[in-house]
């Protein structure tokens, strides 16, 4: 069964009506050569990993969420809009939300939040959502390929919650993250393309990266479409929580160039 969260969509729509409004704006300011895009992508995510423990001291316990909501599939949407602001520079905006509600058992009692839940049947909600910007540079092109470099500002917005009887606890939490990017192409003939494109850093007792390999083809003058696969995963080991997920997806939706 494929699960569709109700705040993923609105955020996702919500963003890509901001895009489109900016569209004609960015479009008027875009130098040739860097159209502007905007792209609406369908994700089918599973998980094949995600560890919790919070606090993550003794008085917490480390579990696995995946196996309390299991593996998927999990629906994922995306929207991207990116536009040229000078000559090899572009800005590129993304919303990524990803939301998980599910019930199922816990295989020990566990310490989570300051509360206690016994082993058996509970309900848990896994929400990380990400807003990120990214300012690229073109490095390199020619006629077979094309290499972009720059930084992601990322704000993510993740929470964990368990239920149990009447018990529920929630941990949230919203951050900054710096990330480097990388965006290669390589043209298989006039109308198609691979494309990879990848956020990501890793250091200290984190790291989080976002790697999408794609197969792009031209519908129309105006409109690509594409398919392919992405690998999610990060988390971070700090003296309050610790959380590592992965996710892998596949991925497929349209371009439109204005």
């Amino acid at each position: 069964m494929l699960h569709r969260s109700s705040r993923a969509t609105r955020a996702v729509g919500a963003l890509g009506a901001l895009a489109c409004a900016l569209a004609p704006l960015a479009s008027a300011h875009a130098q040739a050569g860097t159209p502007t895009r905007v792209e609406f992508e369908a994700g089918i995510a599973w998980q094949d990993r995600n560890d919790v423990q919070i606090p993550n001291d003794a008085t917490g316990t480390r579990f696995a969420l995946d196996r309390v909501t299991g593996s998927g599939p999990f629906f994922a949407p995306r929207v991207q809009f990116s536009t040229g602001l000078a000559p090899r520079h572009e800005l590129r905006l993304v919303a990524a939300p990803l939301g998980i509600k599910e019930s199922g058992s816990l295989d020990q009692a566990v310490n989570f939040n300051g509360q206690r839940f016994a082993a058996g049947a509970v309900q848990a909600r896994y929400r990380f959502d990400s807003y990120r910007a990214t300012w690229r540079y073109t490095f390199a092109e020619d006629r077979d390929w094309t290499w972009k470099a720059g930084l992601t500002g990322k704000i993510r917005s993740a929470e964990i919650t368990l239920t149990q009887g009447g018990i529920t606890t929630t941990r949230d939490d919203t951050g900054f993250v710096p990330l480097l990017h990388l965006y290669g192409e390589r043209r298989l003939d006039q109308r198609s393309r691979l494309t990879f494109e990848g956020d990501g850093l890793a250091g200290g007792r984190g790291r989080a990266f976002d790697l999408t390999l794609r197969y792009v083809r031209d519908l129309g003058p105006r409109t690509s479409g594409f398919a392919g696969v992405r690998l999610l995963d990060g988390g971070a080991d700090s003296s309050g929580t610790y959380n590592f997920a992965r996710f892998h997806y596949v991925t497929f939706g349209l371009q439109y160039r204005l």
